[in-house]
């Protein structure tokens, strides 16, 4: 298995520095992993880096928390799509998800994906702030409003990726969309575990550490 293409190569952190991104996709060209995953603010530096190669820009929208407007959600993806971004991670709105608003969070992602056309979105539904049935409307919903992946975490809340809710997400979803786990992903076991499990992405900040191991 060739692991690399399953890694996005990940630094979201707010105290990035140019020097920090710059490494990230140094790294991503010497293991040629499938993506690096930035904030949107990188890209341009990221696309000059990067150049010519197939290595994928990522991106994030609606980061971290998905309570912004769809309008705003779907402004933030155009641009960053205008800026050479090839994939968008967006965060649903989980209050509205909560409240039984599952039109509004359906649209959320349509317009999103409407806006961006071909290029792949990811939906990270947030798993750690969710019930087993909610876990399987979001991505349903996702399903429902023609996204690519659904998606476990950002990172940035109180709980990553679990291999229950891979198992979870691949039972709902089926073969209709892809899954990517994220969140927590710190060794080449662990990554190769959720890949068994049905998982196409893998998002990490500890690709080189994997990449290591034998």
């Amino acid at each position: 298995m060739q692991l690399q293409k399953y890694i996005d190569h990940t630094l979201l952190k707010a105290t990035a520095i140019e020097e920090d991104i710059l490494k990230l996709c140094d790294d991503a060209l010497k293991f040629n992993f499938i993506a690096v995953c930035i904030n949107g603010a990188h890209i341009p530096l990221v696309k000059s880096k990067l150049g010519n190669s197939s290595i994928k820009i990522a991106t994030v929208i609606g980061f971290p928390l998905g309570a912004m407007s769809t309008k705003a959600k779907v402004l933030e993806a155009t641009d960053y799509i205008n800026h050479g971004a090839d994939e968008i991670d967006m965060v649903i709105n989980i209050g509205w998800l909560k409240s039984g608003k599952l039109l509004e969070v359906r649209n959320d992602i349509f317009e999103v994906k409407s806006a961006i056309g071909t290029k792949i979105l990811k939906v990270i539904i947030e798993t750690c702030y969710l019930t087993k049935e909610e876990k399987k409307i979001a991505c349903r919903l996702a399903v429902e409003a023609k996204a690519d992946f659904v998606k476990t975490s950002t990172g940035f809340g109180p709980g990553g990726a679990t291999f229950e809710d891979v198992i979870l997400f691949k039972k709902t979803v089926e073969d209709a969309i892809k899954i990517k786990a994220s969140g927590g992903i710190k060794d080449k076991a662990t990554a190769l575990k959720y890949i068994e499990l049905g998982a196409s992405r893998i998002g990490t900040s500890s690709g080189i550490t994997m990449m290591a191991t034998k």
